[in-house]
């Protein structure tokens, strides 16, 4: 009998068209199922709430102001084959794939470049968690001391990544073996459609999401090795080889919107790829610097303007950094006014990935808490990011949401 051999069986998977993988699907085709009408049923009694169940009935189809994030991760294993489907039948004109490179410095979809130990089944394979940057170790609740791994894209050939399986992201770290450490899927998700989780490389994410008919956000991972990596792939050689990509499949440069949260990777895209680069989109990491207050530009450090005059086009902040809340209502933050006022086009983060919203909805919704008391604020906040912020494209872990509202609302 033949030893399996993980390296082979992953070549023999990147020798399958992932068009061919996607099997037989109807492109035009949307299906949102009843999680806008539920979202709907929550809403308090509005003129908003009356237009949104007018639209029950449809017809709805593909939009590019519904991005899938990671596909449809609310119920799918992130990145992966089913995902990106799931999110195309949904509407999402726009699908992401996060860029990630692995040892032999190929590019694939991953959401961060150390994240295979809660988003993949690499734990339970004995030969690869041996490759592991930080093998599992287990909790000791006398300590206290919690469980934990690391494994990364770049611990692993391409071929051996192509082995693995896709799980819904993420660990249960009181576990004291790594069968319990796996099983830490969040309540509000389920594991219901994670029994298979096909993994794909970038290069079959550009094939499979051509075939469905959609649009491109490759987001191009802060790299959690040092750079140039093995001494020769430095970060402008990574930023080049995502786009290579594109240009090699012959993807028009206005079906792709590059993102990176490293706003050289933007100046980069812009100066050297400025078809790529009249639509890269600064991921605007700047809430996380300390002092940084949305509502007070002096905080900002570069003003919208001067990333304006440096050639960035598109900037995406997360959801709270966009809104306020004045008397009881949610509108535009300051943030929101000065790219608006920039002439920036907007994109935000992420709608369907905070589970219940009747508690304030946690930290997407951290701004607005005061008035977030159930699931329906989802569609009040989507209406003033759409019609008071202008938001161009929203992405959202269940792109339904965001297809059923630029549909009914004719965006």
């Amino acid at each position: 009998m033949m030893k399996f051999s993980p390296a082979l069986f992953g070549l023999a998977l990147l020798a399958q068209p992932m068009a061919a993988l996607a099997d037989n699907h109807d492109e035009a085709a949307v299906h949102l199922g009843v999680r806008p009408l539920y979202l709907i049923d929550q809403m308090d009694n509005s003129a908003l709430k009356d237009k949104l169940a007018s639209c029950a009935n449809g017809p709805f189809q593909k939009s590019d102001f519904s991005i899938g994030h990671r596909g449809a991760a609310l119920q799918f294993p992130e990145h992966t084959k089913e995902s990106y489907i799931a999110a195309a039948r949904q509407g999402a004109g726009i699908i992401e794939c996060d860029v990630a490179f692995t040892a032999d410095q190929e590019l694939v979809c991953r959401h961060s470049q150390s994240d295979l130990h809660t988003t993949t089944d690499i734990l339970l394979r004995p030969e690869l968690a041996a490759k592991c940057s930080v093998p599992f170790s287990p909790a000791d609740p006398a300590t206290g001391k919690k469980a934990e791994a690391k494994c990364s894209t770049s611990d692993i050939t391409l071929a051996e990544y192509m082995t693995l399986n896709g799980k819904m992201d993420g660990a249960n770290t009181n576990a004291t073996t790594v069968e319990d450490y796996v099983k830490g899927t969040a309540g509000f998700r389920t594991d219901l459609y994670a029994t298979t989780g096909t993994l794909v490389t970038h290069k079959q994410s550009i094939e499979l999401i051509k075939s469905l008919g959609g649009k491109f956000t490759p987001e191009l991972k802060t790299p959690t090795v040092d750079m140039p990596y093995q001494g020769d792939f430095s970060q402008a050689a990574y930023a080049q080889k995502m786009i290579d990509e594109y240009k090699d499949a012959g993807i028009d440069p206005k079906s792709v919107w590059a993102q990176s949260f490293l706003l050289d990777d933007v100046l980069y895209w812009i100066e050297n790829e400025p078809e790529f680069g009249a639509q890269a989109v600064y991921l605007d990491g700047r809430y996380g610097e300390e002092g940084f207050d949305p509502m007070d530009p002096s905080t900002y450090g570069k003003s919208m303007q001067e990333l304006a005059d440096a050639g960035v086009n598109y900037i995406a902040p997360p959801l709270w950094v966009l809104v306020t809340t004045e008397d009881g209502k949610i509108v535009p933050s300051v943030y929101a006014k000065e790219a608006e006022a920039a002439g920036l086009n907007i994109i935000t983060w992420t709608l369907e990935r905070s589970g219940p919203l009747n508690n304030g909805g946690g930290w997407y919704f951290q701004s607005i808490t005061d008035v977030t008391n159930n699931d329906g604020v989802a569609f009040e906040l989507l209406d003033v990011l759409a019609k008071e912020v202008g938001v161009v494209g929203v992405f959202s872990d269940w792109p339904a949401t965001t297809t059923y509202y630029a549909n009914c609302m004719g965006l």
